[in-house]
């Protein structure tokens, strides 16, 4: 017996015949080693912004963008863990579990459902926040504010003409106002059904002016908020400008109460918006009538409205009984409509 024959015999099956290992298949290989490699991408970034949102902070350009996407993050994060599990690797598997589970915890409403009020309810207002684009939505608002009713309207991105067209439109029912009048975005509105005293603007490059009302015997005060949004660049000055909401929040009266609304270019993802709602602390009328992620913006365009950054808050002898979000044509957000339960406080 030669060499060769040896080693074909020791190899052999009980059948006499030589026993062939077969080779996994290539292409099957490929696919689970491109779906493994395809799930780290989409684990990445849902994890990166879920962490930052778990660790109150909104870090630096690119971030604070991409946690407006923060409950859609859960898509990518989703078909993550489908690759992973493609991919047959258990390892995988379980670190997209959690960054899947991670994302839909880190996108949970963030505020109490209700707050401490005292007394009874001595009178009912209906507050609309609206963003008009550069006066574009402006004859909308009129028609919207001449059939909703509201008692107090936060205009943004009102121009001079758009000022003008509000109270000429809008005088019988809501005869007082307070405004930063300036072009374009600057320009902002506040007008109002109740007498305004102390006027006064929180320092910012678009309008933020506020006023105190008298409702029922009551002084609240009127605020209107729009900081600039934090587009690369700018980021650092959004985070003042929201920085000086919270400490005027901080700084009112105790026995204040305070409507504070309008475009706050955030979402309550964001720390920065977080840290004004928790100064007062405050309501946010979407939260607390379980509407915290209808979106308002962007309301125009190739996408669909995505991110909720337009809101009612306000201190809890002002619950929210009702939030509505409705059409506003020429603008590319949705407007706010809240009604407000003012108690006596007692």
């Amino acid at each position: 017996m030669d060499r060769a024959t040896a080693i074909d015999t020791s190899t052999s099956t009980n059948t006499g015949t030589a026993a062939v290992l077969p080779r996994p298949p290539l292409r099957p290989r490929l696919r689970t080693r491109a779906a493994a490699w395809a799930a780290g991408p989409l684990l990445v970034v849902p994890a990166v912004v879920a962490g930052c949102r778990a660790l109150g902070t909104d870090g630096v350009t690119p971030l604070p963008q991409l946690l407006s996407f923060l409950p859609w993050l859960t898509v990518p994060a989703g078909l993550g863990l489908l690759c992973a599990g493609l991919a047959r690797r258990r390892g995988l598997a379980f670190l997209a579990v959690l960054v899947l589970a991670g994302t839909a915890w880190t996108s949970l409403p963030y505020t109490p459902l209700t707050g401490v009020t005292h007394g009874l309810p001595v009178a009912r207002v209906r507050v609309v926040a609206a963003n008009v684009e550069f006066g574009q939505g402006t004859g909308a608002l009129i028609d919207l504010a001449r059939r909703e009713g509201p008692q107090v309207l936060y205009v943004s991105e009102c121009d001079p003409g758009c000022g003008r067209a509000l109270v000429a439109a809008l005088s019988g029912r809501l005869p007082y106002q307070v405004a930063v009048e300036a072009e374009g975005s600057a320009g902002s509105v506040l007008l109002s059904a109740y007498p305004l005293r102390d006027r006064a603007v929180v320092p910012s490059v678009m309008g933020m002016p506020g006023a105190t009302a008298d409702i029922a015997g009551r002084a609240v005060r009127l605020q209107l908020a729009h900081p600039m949004p934090p587009v690369p660049g700018q980021v650092r000055l959004w985070k003042d400008e929201l920085g000086r909401l919270r400490d005027a929040v901080a700084a009112r009266p105790a026995d204040e109460a305070l409507i504070l609304a309008g475009d706050f270019n955030a979402s309550q993802d964001h720390a920065a918006f977080r840290s004004v709602v928790s100064a007062g602390p405050l309501l946010d009328a979407a939260r607390t009538t379980g509407a915290s992620r209808v979106p308002t913006w962007p309301a125009e365009g190739p996408l669909p409205p995505y991110v909720q950054i337009d809101h009612v808050l306000s201190t809890s002898d002002l619950y929210p009984v009702a939030t509505r979000f409705l059409p506003l044509p020429g603008s590319d957000h949705r407007a706010v409509l809240a009604d407000l339960d003012l108690h006596d406080g007692r």
